[in-house]
């Protein structure tokens, strides 16, 4: 790639319009705008041959002049409960991906699932005039996402849903149902759920899946077969040892509604001298990286993490378009490994 000498002149979108014989408006549309709008200004080779020029002669836009036009910064926040976590952290390469083709950036603060950190990091962003914000973090009972919708903020969710919201998210309640029908063919029939947080959609969703499939296979699931817990290794193990500790009813199959809860869970299960996948099955929830390299390979649903970030940034992008958008639900699948085998 050239670059421009110190003492030369800037190219512009002007010079490369005249390089290729097209008008400079085209030229900034390719360059500067979202996927939909490139896409409806030239074809895909014509997009294709501006870009490569542009990369050859070394163009830069100008930021100040192209939010000047444009009146955004092409910057969107996000926000999530710990981007640590290898559920939120994998979504987030897949929104920095999709921004990047769309010609955005991103940057993301943490609010661990505080209610109060929630509006303080919600409140920095928008000083930044971020353009639109992807939101992480949604509580089911939150009067948050009410008030950014009265001041006209763009944003989307991501990962959790809240209804009245646009949101991009797993299919949660179809993720629930495929563990029920897996342990009810395993020949389990008591069973118990470690729910996570119950202010959490990907938390209630799971679990009501998997209620609702279990009871119509003809299982039983009483209220105290469901203990919620953290979204961690800990909640988990504690959830376990509650579960544990009720000896009127000793489960053979255990499913936690993330991975994190279920390691937790399996800790528990060995500290009792429980072998996992032999005297009790555990199934855990997103497929993480972790699932497949444990002692005892961990059967999960697999959750679409990267492509419901990549989802997020589109459909934000439609949003400042000004288009009306329907929330996302993208279809997990069941990864069947020896802890329930």
């Amino acid at each position: 790639m050239s670059e421009n000498r110190p003492g030369e002149r800037a190219v512009t979108l002007k010079d490369l319009a005249n390089e290729l014989g097209l008008h400079p408006s085209t030229v900034s549309r390719v360059l500067h705008s979202g996927t939909e709008s490139a896409r409806g200004a030239a074809s895909p080779g014509t997009a294709e041959r501006v870009r490569q020029l542009a990369r050859t002669r070394g163009y830069s836009p100008d930021p100040q002049a192209t939010s000047l036009r444009t009146r955004r910064t092409r910057l969107l926040g996000v926000i999530v409960p710990r981007l640590s976590d290898l559920v939120l952290a994998t979504m987030y390469e897949g929104i920095e991906e999709a921004a990047a083709e769309a010609n955005y950036s991103t940057f993301v603060m943490n609010s661990h699932d505080d209610q109060d950190t929630q509006r303080r990091k919600t409140e920095i962003m928008l000083a930044r005039r971020v353009d639109g914000l992807i939101i992480g973090d949604a509580h089911l009972d939150s009067t948050l996402l009410a008030e950014l919708s009265n001041r006209a903020v763009p944003f989307v969710l991501v990962n959790r849903r809240v209804a009245g919201f646009p949101s991009a998210t797993c299919d949660d309640l179809l993720g629930g149902e495929l563990v029920a029908d897996h342990l009810w063919e395993r020949g389990h029939r008591i069973v118990a759920v470690i729910g996570g947080e119950p202010y959490a959609s990907t938390a209630v969703d799971r679990v009501s899946g998997f209620a609702r499939r279990w009871r119509d296979l003809g299982g039983h699931l009483p209220e105290s077969a469901v203990v919620w817990s953290r979204f961690d290794t800990i909640g988990g193990r504690d959830a376990a040892e509650e579960i544990l500790r009720d000896s009127t009813r000793r489960p053979t199959a255990l499913f936690a509604v993330n991975d994190f809860a279920a390691i937790g869970a399996m800790g528990a299960l060995r500290a009792h001298r429980l072998r996992v996948g032999n005297d009790m099955a555990v199934v855990g929830f997103n497929d993480t990286s972790l699932a497949a390299q444990l002692p005892v390979s961990l059967s999960s649903v697999r959750s679409p993490m990267l492509e419901i970030g990549r989802s997020a940034v589109r459909m934000l992008l439609q949003v400042l378009d000004g288009k009306q958008i329907t929330s996302l639900r993208l279809a997990p699948t069941l990864c069947v490994r020896e802890s329930s085998a």
